[in-house]
């Protein structure tokens, strides 16, 4: 999909995806090597952004897994059709069990879900399998088959593998270890907060109307509350949300009065916005 990492670089940025080299690079690799790309971080830094990105720039179809506590084969793999089989076994009562069961467990009552999706499909396909670390310990098994040879077994049809390799992005909020066995089929990527510069770069271009003092005030206070010990700290997409919060009050300037109102915008815990209001020294910043 690319031919260097500057032109990851670039395309990424025409969708509006902001990538640092590190990002560009991991991702070029991920296409040129065909391996699965496992990026983790804190909640609302881009992740899953990111394989929404890849996927617009390379006109593929977005396939997307989420992950959660209790997710299981019948919602990432595949699963049959139930109500359609007992109508078709309704249906040929005077047939033998031998000719039914080849008939019901047939393509034609088989229910795709995600990665059986992903690994069929013929046109250019990107794989998000989004918060695998919500999953349970048991869902990492399912995905090995995939990412180790890009096919899934299906008992009454044999085995179907990939004739056209999506590009697969898995994400994690870190919220448990997953398993060396995993993390080694896959190329890593950590995206943390941004620097400074590439966070005002963001801001400008989501909220453009917002001046540049401004956007510079808001990416520092960020900056500082990230420094504080908080439960939460503010993500990149709580920043934008904030710009944008300044941008319809129509507030010039961060005075203390509109920091103090708008606090519930970037901090999620009511400790967290009493730490800050105690803490935070605007005339510091």
């Amino acid at each position: 999909m690319f031919t260097s990492v500057d032109d990851v670089a670039a395309r990424l940025a025409e969708t509006g995806y902001l990538a640092s080299p590190a990002v560009a690079t991991t991702v070029f690799l991920a296409d040129r090597l065909g391996k699965p790309l496992l990026v983790e971080g804190p909640a609302g830094v881009g992740k899953t952004e990111l394989a929404k990105a890849v996927a617009q720039v390379a006109a593929a179809r977005l396939v997307r897994l989420q992950c959660y506590e209790g997710v299981d084969e019948s919602r990432a793999l595949y699963e049959w059709n139930h109500a359609k089989q007992l109508l078709r076994i309704s249906a040929g009562r005077d047939e033998s069990w031998d000719e039914t069961r080849t008939d019901i467990f047939s393509e034609e009552f088989l229910l795709p879900r995600p990665l059986l999706t992903a690994i069929r499909g013929d046109e250019p396909t990107v794989l998000l399998i989004d918060e695998t670390d919500k999953a349970d310990v048991e869902m990492e098994g399912l995905l090995l088959e995939v990412l180790s040879d890009f096919q899934i077994t299906v008992p009454e049809l044999g085995t179907v593998t990939a004739t056209r390799r999506p590009f697969v992005v898995l994400t994690s909020n870190a919220g448990r270890e997953l398993s060396e066995a995993l993390r080694r089929r896959c190329l890593f990527l950590h995206i943390g907060f941004p620097e400074e510069e590439l966070e005002r770069r963001i801001v400008r271009l989501k909220v453009p109307g917002l001046g540049e003092a401004l956007t510079a005030s808001v990416v520092r206070v960020v900056g500082a509350l990230r420094a504080m010990d908080l439960r939460k700290p503010p993500s990149v997409a709580e920043t934008v949300d904030w710009a944008r919060t300044l941008l319809a009050l129509g507030a010039g300037t961060l005075d203390e009065t509109v920091v103090r109102d708008s606090l519930g915008v970037i901090l999620k815990h009511q400790d967290d916005i009493l730490k800050a209001a105690a803490k935070l020294d605007l005339d510091a910043l």
